[in-house]
Parts: structure tokens; C-alpha cells; sequence
């Protein structure tokens, strides 16, 4: 027999997952600025009350939706980079897959990295996801790096890159049809 408590705290995680989904789903259909803690509770059909008692405002359900994207990506990295050992095309598939998953998820990817919802790495205090995520950045380019000394600021220089180039090819001001030649010359780059 389930107890009583147990079947609650079931019952309000799957409450929790399913008001994220929905965030997430209105977010990439019409921007973070359509989701509104009204409309949410509209579309989940539960009551604005109901909504607060997992998050104190709509900067906390994007903070957790941005975790969740936080966590897909280190595990899309992780994925890459075991698939090689050689140095470029391990660089290249780490670039692909973080590339792709901005690509692949605007509205996700705004929150995760453009939105400010708090969330900090580099951090004593940040949140385990968020340093996953950048152990899985590290790992990738200790690959690359002769002086580990210098892995950290390697590793935050080669993710901006890459964020630039996320961020700016969503915002389309980049040239078209020079996607792959971008990508090439900042592993080469990144190997020099």
C-alpha cells in the first residue's frame, strides 16, 4: 500500500514537470515574454495558487526550465566528446552538438543562457547542473590545452565562442551559407 505522503510528493513532482514542459512548450511556440503565470495555469489547469506553491514567480520557472536545458546540454557534450579521442574532430563534435542544441531550442537556449534568472556558474554556490555542464566543457578541451593551469579560462574563452556564434546565427546577423567554415576555423583556432 502507498503511503498517503509518498503518493503526495509523487503527485507534486509530476505537477512541478508538468508545469515546466508547458513553460517550455509556450516559450519556443511564442517567446518567454507569452509566458505568463495566468496563462500557465490556464494551459496546465490549475489554479495561479497552485502554480506559486512550486515557484515563486515566472523568473523561478524559467531559472529550473534553463536547469533542465542546462542538464541536456552537458549530457548532449558528454555524448560528443566520447565518440572521439582525436583532438579536431572531438573539438568539432563537441562544437556540433552545442551548436545544434541552440539551434534546436531557441526559446530554451535564451533561458539558459541570455535570460538573467540567477543562474551562475563559476560559482562556489552554483547549482550541481550547472557545474556538470562545465566539467563537461572542461573535459573537452583538456584535450587541447597544454598548460592546465589555464583550463578554466581556455574553457570560458572557447564556450563564449561558442555562444557567440549560437546567439548570433538564432539572431541572423550572420552571413548565410558559412555556417560550417565558421565553425572549422574556430576548432582550428581553439588547436593553435
Amino acid at each position: 500500500m502507498t503511503s498517503e505522503p509518498g503518493r503526495r510528493e509523487r503527485v507534486k513532482a509530476e505537477r512541478r514537470e508538468l508545469i515546466l514542459r508547458v513553460a517550455r512548450e509556450m516559450a519556443e511556440a511564442e517567446g518567454w515574454d507569452a509566458v505568463t503565470t495566468r496563462r500557465l495555469s490556464e494551459r496546465i489547469e490549475y489554479s495561479q495558487p497552485v502554480l506559486y506553491s512550486h515557484f515563486a514567480n515566472k523568473d523561478a520557472i524559467i531559472a529550473a526550465v534553463a536547469e533542465q536545458g542546462i542538464a541536456e546540454l552537458s549530457a548532449a557534450i558528454e555524448t560528443a566528446r566520447r565518440k572521439h579521442v582525436e583532438r579536431r574532430p572531438l573539438l568539432r563534435a563537441v562544437a556540433d552538438a552545442y551548436l545544434d542544441f541552440a539551434a534546436d531550442n531557441p526559446a530554451l537556449y535564451h533561458a539558459m543562457f541570455t535570460l538573467d534568472v540567477g543562474l551562475r556558474f563559476a560559482r562556489p554556490d552554483s547549482p550541481a547542473v550547472l557545474k556538470e555542464a562545465f566539467g563537461q566543457f572542461v573535459a573537452a578541451f583538456e584535450a587541447v590545452v597544454e598548460d592546465q593551469a589555464l583550463i578554466g579560462t581556455f574553457t570560458e574563452v572557447g564556450w563564449a565562442a561558442l555562444h557567440g556564434l549560437a546567439t548570433l546565427t538564432r539572431d541572423g546577423r550572420l552571413a548565410d551559407g558559412e555556417h560550417d567554415a565558421r565553425v572549422d576555423m574556430l576548432v582550428d583556432r581553439l588547436l593553435s
